[in-house]
């Protein structure tokens, strides 16, 4: 079982569930890995077995040969809730955390090419990076943080979330007509443009606004 870390909750333990990826929420990174945009979220999940805490290492898996950096804004959901509106979406997050999508972007495209899901290019064991969580009641505006990522020092990709192409709520809307959310569920975002390469040695430091922040590394 693996349980989430909290700022300011030492006493809190809520075991994480479902991980919830988007792709494609950000346009200027949906136009530089030349993908369509689409009206409606897309999502794929990845394992709770691929999340490592803040120092942790991200393992270069034997079968890939590029893995790509991807930093996103996660939602924790603290109740359970199925049909959600937007209106009342807000109401079913415990808490917001940064996080990275490592993916194994030769296995991706590869998989691609042929037609095949691509969800072993995302779910190696340590390819999800999370943060402690803030509580929700700390974030004013979960739809205006500043979100980065420096690869040793150097910013790779800076964005905001108001950047996304669906709103927090719109996508809590939509997963949840699709399957019940439950508490501890985690929703990744989806990354902005600047996707790219690490390799062993690297130092991944990500950060969502002044809230949180996350550092691993690669080996």
């Amino acid at each position: 079982m693996v349980y989430y870390l909290f700022k300011d909750r030492i006493d809190r333990k809520v075991q994480i569930g479902k991980i919830i990826c988007l792709a494609r929420s950000y346009k200027k990174h949906a136009q530089e890995m030349k993908s369509e945009i689409t009206e409606d979220p897309i999502f794929f999940l990845k394992p709770t077995s691929a999340v490592i805490f803040d120092g942790g290492s991200i393992i270069v898996p034997k079968m890939s040969n590029c893995l790509h950096h991807e930093v996103e804004l996660g939602v924790v959901i603290g109740k359970k809730g199925k049909n959600v509106s937007q209106k009342e979406a807000l109401n079913y997050v415990l808490g917001y955390l940064v996080a990275l999508d490592i993916t194994a972007r030769d296995i991706q495209s590869e998989a691609k090419k042929k037609g095949f899901p691509w969800d072993i290019a995302k779910g190696f064991d340590t390819f999800a990076p999370i943060s402690h969580v803030v509580l929700k009641e700390k974030v004013a505006n979960p739809n205006n943080l500043d979100i980065s990522l420096k690869v040793n020092k150097k910013i790779k990709q800076n964005s905001n979330t108001s950047n996304m192409i669906y709103s927090v709520e719109r996508i809590i809307e939509f997963i949840s007509q699709i399957m019940t959310l439950e508490e501890g569920d985690l929703i990744l975002t989806g990354t902005p443009e600047g996707v790219g390469e690490i390799v062993n040695g690297d130092i991944l430091e990500a950060q969502l606004d002044k809230i949180c922040s996350l550092k691993v590394n690669v080996k």
